[in-house]
């Protein structure tokens, strides 16, 4: 379910301090529900490489992603100098002395995004080319009944004129095919760890 921007801005997160000069584009709830302390697990599912284990199987979600590599490849657009350490600094660079000392998090596999920071209801990882410096925010939050949930932010700071006409262009491609696919497959990976947990 999308939710309103006040559902990530009025949280006291701690990405708050080192993504001043980003724009928040999604808040997304996920179909996660747990304890308290769950989130290590979230992050451990979102680490394992998306395409083996997530089970997301849509082809529109598939599609999409494919021309957006092959495009990127033909532009030029995910050249390693255009990404974080290159183009972009890394948020790491902003962290205050807590967060750079305490834990980092596991970068993804088969996506290029890396890890800023993970706290207990917070994990933070990045990814950069020629279009966005793009921030996912997973947040671990009370769902209102008793238990808590995953929460997951997307935050972006466009590379000019280039990375604003990039974002508009693949809006509804985000919100019809790759956001549902994506917190769908999340739902059932999520279920089916928890259950493994649960006779474990």
């Amino acid at each position: 379910m999308k939710l309103p921007s006040t559902a990530h801005t009025s949280r006291p997160w701690r990405i708050h301090e080192i993504a001043g000069d980003f724009q928040l584009e999604d808040v997304w709830a996920l179909p996660t529900p747990g304890g308290p302390d769950d989130l290590a697990w979230l992050v451990a599912q979102f680490a394992e490489d998306r395409d083996e284990a997530s089970g997301i199987s849509s082809p529109l979600y598939r599609i999409l992603f494919a021309i957006r590599w092959k495009l990127g490849a033909l532009l030029g657009w995910d050249k390693p100098g255009d990404g974080v350490g290159g183009r972009v600094d890394s948020l790491r660079e902003r962290l205050p002395a807590d967060l750079a000392e305490g834990l980092r998090g596991p970068d993804l596999e088969g996506l290029p995004f890396t890890s800023v920071y993970l706290t207990h209801d917070e994990w933070v990882a990045e990814m950069g080319n020629k279009t966005v410096h793009g921030v996912m925010h997973i947040g671990w939050v009370p769902d209102g009944l008793g238990g808590y949930r995953g929460q997951m932010a997307v935050l972006v700071k466009p590379n000019g004129l280039l990375g604003a006409a990039y974002m508009a262009a693949i809006k509804p491609f985000r919100y019809v095919g790759v956001y549902p696919a994506l917190i769908r497959a999340i739902g059932r990976e999520w279920r089916a760890g928890a259950a493994g947990r649960a006779a474990a």
